[in-house]
């Protein structure tokens, strides 16, 4: 399993004061102010951040880090990845999971034609979508008991009711 679990990106500037816009993964989206510290990606490396503050602030949320007190140090941090590590979050409940261990299973039919690998996953507001990708990249709506009928981390396998031609 991945040790680093993404929860969003700062996504633009707040203020002048150092605050941040940031795009949450998590539910609900607040949530991600409860990971602390949260390590931001730059230049290819995860360096840990403390947070100082943070609400909810329309659709999204906006952040302050500690020592981030300018305009421009909050510039700097624009367009980075915001994770936690895997040991802070919760265990999933029985028959949920986290996107990040959905991600690389391999995704067959009930036919047992195989389409390709979870590349990623998207919320859509109305469901789920996962990326597969195979042969052609599809769109597969993440929906249990109706597309998708197993999921099996141990054999990183997920079976879904799906047409291959669609």
């Amino acid at each position: 399993m991945a040790d680093w679990v993404v929860l969003g990106r700062v996504s633009g500037l707040f203020g002048v004061q150092g605050w941040v816009r940031v795009f949450s993964e998590t539910e609900p989206r607040e949530g991600i102010i409860r990971y602390n510290p949260v390590f931001l990606k730059q230049q290819g490396e995860w360096r840990p951040f403390e947070i100082e503050a943070g609400r909810a602030h329309g659709a999204g949320v906006v952040l302050k880090f500690v020592g981030c007190d300018d305009r421009d140090r909050a510039a700097a941090l624009l367009q980075c990845d915001i994770a936690a590590r895997r040991a802070q979050l919760p265990p999933p409940k029985p028959g949920e999971y986290y996107w990040i261990d959905l991600e690389g299973l391999r995704v067959v039919t009930l036919d047992g034609l195989e389409l390709g690998t979870v590349d990623s996953l998207f919320a859509t507001g109305a469901n789920d979508v996962m990326v597969v990708q195979g042969a052609q990249q599809r769109l597969i709506p993440f929906i249990r008991g109706k597309v998708v009928t197993e999921i099996d981390l141990e054999q990183r396998l997920l079976r879904v009711d799906w047409d291959p031609d669609f």
